[in-house]
């Protein structure tokens, strides 16, 4: 019993919590040593003393042992135990009541659970916590801050590329005027100086659309909006068409212009080739500026090749006065140029072989030149495109005007007065018929009462605009009618959504007539022979035998005379009605071509023809009332016209039978 004892006493003694046992009078009675720690008083000294002043809160410690010998025990009361000194410490009590056999209580066993650490802890944690809160607070006002502050950034780039587009639209279309009008002007008789005069404004015109175009490319590389896209092009008619603009003047200065093509290079590519122009035409535009003498040489040449891409050098060399060793490190710097007298001599900002340089590396290349005092320059670059077998979206070929096709139709949509009588005096020279409209909306109307060979959209007009006009035009008219993109803005974005919405290919403003006249007749050509596929694709299976004469011989009860008369009917009346339909849908007259179709529907059930052909007609008739589905329509129209020639060749050999048998 005494060993027990004795080890009962080490537990307790070992706890690091005070123990303590109190009378039913709230006395220490007994304690273990954490309790002398806690209070920095001896045994005797705690001995015999009341247990509720050695707290911060005696009346809230005696309430609490009171509920002990009231109710038997207490859990986790906090309280604060005071050391001698000051010192406090957080406890947690918590006490149970001891009784002798009979049931009476001798008094409280009181255990003090040390928690000041704890308490320490959390209120570490619940500062850190805060710390944490209102450093999150800062973190996400700092963050509103940077959003709030990108927005107005991304805004400015906005506003400043918006400003930039629309600056550009409102010059380059007066400009557009301006040089347009200047050359019809120069066709004309006029004076040796009046013929200068021109020249020089002609000249000024197109300085300062090459200045608009370098400070658009500028603000959109500064801004990260220049963006490359991946459309398949022919290579060789890009090179050929970038160099036929610098023909006239690089025969005015006398000078040589040599291209160098590597015919290894597939002939379908897929790349950026508006992008590839401008390279191209910036360091060709400053080879034939800085020289006087000589030649221009253009080579393109296959550096590598595997299955899926090319890699193509381009070099530009020229003979004129060529650029200093310690020059060459600035020239692709904004606004630099090799010399300061530069500028005043031959004119230009200093900002084209940078522009050059930031079009090259974004894609993948590297640009590279070599140069000698008054000897000459060249400037190479390469790039890698991907082999495909698609077709080319726009087509560049340079190829002759073909003067012979004349009597084109051509509805123009431009806002711009100026614009529009400069466009009808181009097509006019051009031997082709011209309508204008002033937006989109009137254009639509014009195209519910005619037929146009071509449309000419201006992008950018009041209330509706060229994209929306051609949307209407593709989706609700179901018109496959060529349209080329008028645009005094030509950025990647303004192509991909030309093409997006329907249009056929694009031209830039000024226009040049030769382009202009080229993609008009490329385009009517292309739309002819689509047609003419289409035409041959019907007539592979011929109908063997159109008509059956039995439902007339019924009619007829087989009268030879009255037989006769319906089919000679039938031969006079169709062919001018095959002829009303036909034209009236190239005009465009719904309701001729409703009217024509009402009266060769019913022939099909007298003569015997098939009832699919009856079907057909009534679809012709159906979008002749709606105007929907109109890409079907030329082809029903065309088997129409098949079967009812068919069906006269027919009737006529039946005819001469009859005729036979009643005279034989």
């Amino acid at each position: 019993m005494n060993k027990n004892r004795v080890n009962a006493r080490s537990l307790i003694e070992a706890s690091l919590d005070p123990l303590i046992t109190i009378s039913t009078k709230g006395k220490i009675t007994d304690m273990n040593a954490a309790l002398a720690n806690i209070t920095g008083m001896t045994r005797e000294q705690l001995t015999g003393t009341d247990f509720a002043e050695y707290f911060t809160e005696p009346l809230k410690a005696h309430e609490v042992y009171q509920e002990v010998f009231a109710n038997g025990s207490v859990a986790n009361s906090p309280l604060t135990l005071r050391h001698k000194e000051g010192k406090l410490t957080e406890v947690l009590f918590n006490g149970s009541a001891y009784k002798n056999k009979k049931g009476k209580v001798l008094g409280a066993v009181v255990v003090a659970r040390d928690v000041s650490e704890q308490k320490q802890i959390a209120s570490e944690l619940i500062q850190a916590k805060v710390t944490a809160e209102k450093a999150t607070d800062v973190a996400e006002r700092a963050k509103r801050k940077a959003e709030h502050s990108t927005r107005i950034a991304e805004d400015a780039v906005k506003a400043k590329q918006q400003f930039l587009s629309n600056m550009s639209h409102e010059i380059r279309t007066p400009m557009n005027a301006i040089i347009g009008f200047t050359k019809v002007l120069l066709k004309t008789e006029l004076t040796a100086q009046q013929t200068e005069y021109l020249a020089a404004i002609k000249l000024s015109g197109k300085s300062l659309i090459v200045l608009i175009n370098d400070i658009l490319d500028l603000a959109k590389v500064d801004a990260g909006k220049m963006v490359f896209e991946k459309i398949p092009f022919k290579l060789s008619q890009s090179i050929s068409a970038m160099l036929h603009l610098f023909e006239p003047k690089i025969q005015e200065k006398n000078l040589k212009l040599v291209k160098e093509y590597d015919n290894r290079i597939p002939e379908m590519l897929l790349g950026d080739p508006v992008r590839l122009h401008q390279i191209i035409l910036n360091l060709l535009s400053n080879a034939v500026k800085f020289t006087s003498q000589g030649r221009i040489v253009v080579k393109v040449h296959l550096v590598e090749e595997d299955d899926e891409k090319v890699k193509v050098e381009f070099a530009v060399s020229d003979t004129g006065i060529g650029i200093a060793n310690d020059k060459l490190e600035k020239i692709f710097e904004n606004f630099q140029q090799a010399y300061s007298g530069t500028s005043r001599l031959f004119g230009g900002t200093g900002l084209g072989l940078s522009i050059v340089k930031q079009l090259v590396e974004p894609q993948g290349g590297t640009i590279h030149v070599e140069s000698n005092i008054d000897k000459g320059s060249t400037f190479s670059f390469i790039l890698s495109f991907d082999k495909t077998n698609a077709e080319a979206e726009y087509e560049t070929e340079d190829v002759e005007l073909d003067l012979g096709i004349k009597d084109l139709k051509i509805l123009v949509v431009e806002d711009i007065v100026l614009n529009q009588l400069l466009m009808k005096t181009i097509l006019e020279d051009f031997g082709f018929t011209c309508d204008i409209a002033g937006n989109g909306e009137v254009a639509i109307e014009k195209l519910q009462t005619k037929a146009y060979d071509v449309i000419l959209m201006d992008l950018q007009m009041p209330v509706m605009n060229g994209f929306k006009a051609t949307e209407h035009i593709r989706a609700i008219m179901h018109s496959d009618v060529p349209i080329i993109a008028l645009t005094a803005d030509v950025t990647t974005v303004d192509l991909a959504k030309c093409k997006a919405v329907g249009m056929n290919d694009y031209i830039a403003k000024p226009v040049d007539e030769r382009i202009l006249h080229n993609k008009i007749v490329s385009l009517v050509k292309k739309m002819a022979q689509n047609l003419s596929n289409a035409k041959e694709e019907l007539i592979i299976s011929p109908i063997l035998k159109c008509i059956d004469l039995a439902y007339l011989n019924r009619r007829t009860k087989s009268d030879p005379d009255l037989m006769m008369q319906m089919i000679t009917l039938y031969l006079e009346q169709i062919p001018p009605l095959i002829g009303a339909m036909k034209q009236s849908l190239k005009d465009k007259d719904w309701d001729l071509l409703y009217a024509s179709l009402h009266k060769i529907i019913p022939s099909f059930s007298i003569m015997g023809i098939s009832s699919d052909f009856e079907s057909m007609a009534q679809k012709i008739q159906e979008f002749a009332s709606t105007q929907l589905e109109f890409d079907e329509i030329p082809k029903l129209v065309f088997q129409i016209e098949m079967v009812c020639n068919q069906a006269c060749r027919e009737l006529e050999g039946e005819l001469k039978l009859i005729k036979n048998t009643v005279n034989g």
